[in-house]
C-alpha cells in the first residue's frame, strides 16, 4: 500500500494559507481518485482507494504542521507499512509560486512538518513532493508569511501546481519516481517547462 500525506494545519482559519498546500494538493487528488477524505484515525483525516489497481491511504494529519510525524508514525505502525511506501507533500518556500521538485529523499530543509516526520520515522528516506510558495518579503516574519494567504495571480499558479501535485504522486505509484520527477521538475506553473533537478 501506498501513503500520499498532504501536510497542512487544520481549522478553517487556515484554509488556503501557504502552509497548507500539502492539504490542497491532496484534494485535488482525491478529486481525482473519487476519494472521501473523511474518516478520522490516528490524530488524521484519512481516506481509501486505489490508482490502477494499488492501493493507497490519503491522509491529512491534523496534529498542527510541527507535529505531523506523530500522525504518520501511528499510521505506519498501524498499517505496518515502512518509509518507503509514504509521499509527502508539502509547501516550499524556496521554491517560486507554483514550482514543482519531487525527490525521493532528503533532509527537512528547514521545513517543520518534514523535521516532525525524520523525528518520528528515525529516517529521510520517503518520497517528498514539494510545491512552491515563494520566498518571504525582507523583515517579514516567517510564521506571519507561511500563515498568509496567496495573491491573485500565485493563487492561479498554486491551484495549477496542486493538480499537477497530485497527477505527479500518481504517476510516482504507477510508473516510478525517475517518470515522475522527469515530468514535473521544472518551472513555475504558467512559465514553461524547465528541466528541474531532484
Amino acid at each position: 500500500m501506498y501513503i500520499i500525506a498532504g501536510l497542512g494545519n487544520p481549522g478553517r482559519e487556515y484554509e488556503g494559507t501557504r502552509h497548507n498546500v500539502g492539504f490542497m494538493a491532496l484534494d485535488q487528488l482525491a478529486d481525482r481518485l473519487g476519494i472521501e477524505i473523511g474518516e478520522k484515525a490516528h490524530r488524521a483525516l484519512i481516506g481509501k482507494g486505489r490508482i490502477e489497481g494499488k492501493r493507497v491511504l490519503l491522509v491529512k494529519p491534523q496534529t498542527y504542521m510541527n507535529r505531523s510525524g506523530e500522525s504518520l508514525r501511528q499510521v505506519l505502525d498501524y498499517y505496518k507499512e515502512e518509509p518507503s511506501s509514504l509521499i509527502v507533500v508539502y509547501d516550499d518556500i524556496s521554491l517560486d509560486p507554483g514550482a514543482i521538485r519531487i525527490r525521493g529523499k532528503g533532509s527537512a530543509g528547514g521545513h517543520n512538518g518534514v523535521k516532525s516526520i525524520i523525528a518520528h520515522l528515525g529516517t529521510q528516506e520517503f518520497a517528498r513532493i514539494r510545491i512552491g510558495v515563494g520566498a518571504k518579503p525582507p523583515r517579514m516574519d516567517l510564521a506571519d508569511y507561511v500563515l498568509g494567504h496567496f495573491s491573485g495571480d500565485d493563487m492561479r499558479r498554486i491551484e495549477e501546481a496542486c493538480r499537477d501535485g497530485a497527477a505527479a504522486a500518481a504517476v510516482m505509484i504507477t510508473e516510478g519516481i525517475e517518470t515522475a520527477m522527469n515530468r514535473f521538475n521544472g518551472a513555475a506553473r504558467g512559465e514553461g517547462k524547465a528541466e528541474g533537478k531532484a
